[in-house]
């Protein structure tokens, strides 16, 4: 693994690739006797400043939870709400992001969202697909086992036509099936509102991630806030299955 030197915070090692659960929009809003739809709208303002973050600091890549496969189960209003809300920000932001040379990538099965945000979704992608900055990756309709589901999917499929065999089936042959196969996997885990849970999302790829959680609800998610999780992720020693002395270099006794 390799790491940029962190030259705007106090990290001196930063994750490549930052995985965010953004939790607690609705206590945040519930906090100040606000509508829950108030607490989205500043939810939306903290993926702003979170994404200029990451880009300011040299993060590869984002990849943000906004909308889980389990999501469709909250009252009827909330998910028409957010469906609204993801649609206009997209609309209000993409051309601020290409300006900022972001590259826009979304993952999960948009083919349960209205047409009109599935051709929006696809315009954004195409619009920014060849910026070389900071890789945005909003993770919309998708569920951990989704993803490992539908590579499987693939692969059996690859079986049915003789194109692979039993014994050609890897990890890594799986891998390459999944969403974010041509990423690297995620470094860092952050998940803000106080819960300690992955919820479903990247389970294939979190296998050797840093998980780091906060009390901290995601409108209230900041710079500073950001660069403490970094702060703790270069704290630690990522081993990998290695001992820590061949991690540091260090022959085995």
């Amino acid at each position: 693994m390799t790491f940029d030197v962190c030259a705007t915070s106090p990290c001196a090692l930063l994750p490549r690739h930052v995985a965010i659960v953004m939790d607690g929009n609705g206590r945040w809003a519930q906090q100040r006797s606000l509508t829950r739809t108030a607490g989205h709208r500043e939810g939306a303002k903290a993926v702003r400043r979170i994404v200029k973050a990451c880009s300011e600091r040299g993060i590869e890549v984002l990849t943000l939870f906004a909308f889980s496969s389990e999501n469709w189960r909250r009252p009827r209003p909330e998910v028409e709400l957010l469906m609204n809300l993801f649609l206009t920000t997209l609309r209000r932001e993409i051309r601020r992001l290409d300006v900022a040379n972001v590259r826009l990538r979304f993952i999960g099965d948009r083919s349960a969202f209205a047409a009109t945000l599935q051709e929006y979704i696809a315009q954004a992608e195409q619009r920014t697909a060849a910026n070389t900055g900071l890789t945005l990756v909003i993770a919309a309709n998708y569920g951990g086992r989704w993803d490992i589901a539908q590579a499987s999917r693939r692969v059996a499929e690859a079986a049915a036509t003789g194109r692979v065999r039993p014994g050609d089936v890897t990890v890594d042959l799986v891998h390459r099936h999944t969403c974010l196969a041509d990423l690297p996997e995620p470094d860092l885990f952050i998940r803000t509102g106080g819960e300690q849970r992955i919820s479903n999302f990247l389970l294939w790829q979190l296998a050797y991630t840093e998980l780091y959680f906060t009390d901290r609800l995601w409108p209230d998610f900041d710079d500073k806030a950001l660069d403490a999780a970094c702060a703790a992720f270069a704290s630690r020693q990522r081993r990998f299955g290695q001992t820590s002395e061949q991690v540091a270099g260090v022959a085995d006794a």
